[in-house]
């Protein structure tokens, strides 16, 4: 596995690839990571995965000096995985100078659910991830459905800037007791480790409930309540059409989402239903 560190690297070790497949990362990587760089694997001719803490997506009160970098097992696991090529720029070669060219997703997609508790979080997404898609100039890109509506930005952007890349889907990981698997989950102690499957669960309960006819409102509503009544800080429990995030209407395909928070660390997941 080849390790660029440059730019001009990265295009060498490219230049004899017609179609790479790429997976953008943060780094400190779980198995939900590997699986979308295994998913990746055919889909090119060379399967690249970045390595970039990019501080364009984190607020001011976030973690982005305490966010682990863990390079060298990083290293190891995609290697394992199949992975060819890491490309692990330091800031300053990604951003040589201040970035004031940004991409702003429409408000519509990107001002609710996540977008509402982290304003700006899908600017610096979508930022980063197109200069990305320059550098690496894939054929094909695998996002995990962990993150559902990042997942749909991204769509939309490949798709109004008529980038020639197929956004792929990587089905969530899940731990053996349901809980998705995230980076997020290294900041829980172990009792908080064990109450957080209650928030798949909370999801899975609403749309059963919806499901069975319950109004949406009220489903979503009971899920709040019940996660409040438990100790979590929950931002939002909702229930959204598949194809934009909006209100559901009859014969929609639906998925639940839910936000909350567990002590200091805020978890996400999702259900399609």
């Amino acid at each position: 596995m080849y390790i660029a560190r440059t730019l001009q690297e990265l295009r060498t070790h490219l230049a004899q690839h017609r179609h790479p497949a790429f997976v953008p990362t943060m780094g400190n990587l779980h198995e939900g990571h590997l699986a979308l760089v295994r998913r990746a694997k055919p889909l090119g001719d060379v399967t690249v995965a970045s390595i970039f803490v990019n501080r364009l997506q984190f607020l001011p009160h976030e973690d982005f000096d305490s966010y682990p970098r863990t390079f060298a097992d990083d290293c190891a696991r995609l290697e394992a995985a199949g992975c060819d090529l890491v490309f692990a720029p330091a800031e300053q070669e990604l951003y040589p100078l201040p970035q004031t060219y940004k991409v702003h997703p429409p408000g519509a997609l990107a001002d609710m659910l996540e977008g509402e508790f982290r304003p700006g979080f899908f600017t610096g997404v979508c930022t980063v991830v197109l200069k990305l898609f320059a550098c690496v100039q894939p054929s094909a890109a695998v996002f995990g459905k962990k993150d559902y509506q990042q997942l749909m930005v991204i769509r939309g952007m490949v798709q109004q800037f008529a980038l020639p890349i197929e956004i792929v889907a990587g089905e969530t990981q899940r731990a053996a007791d349901g809980l998705a698997l995230s980076s997020r989950n290294g900041y829980l102690s172990a009792a908080q480790r064990d109450e957080a499957v209650q928030l798949p669960l909370a999801l899975q309960h609403m749309a059963r409930q919806v499901s069975e006819g319950m109004e949406i409102a009220r489903a979503e509503a009971q899920a709040m309540a019940a996660l409040q009544a438990r100790g979590w800080q929950p931002d939002y429990m909702t229930v959204r059409r598949r194809s934009d995030l909006q209100a559901p209407q009859a014969g929609d395909s639906r998925v639940a989402l839910g936000a909350a928070r567990l002590g200091t660390t805020r978890l996400i997941d999702n259900l399609e239903f």
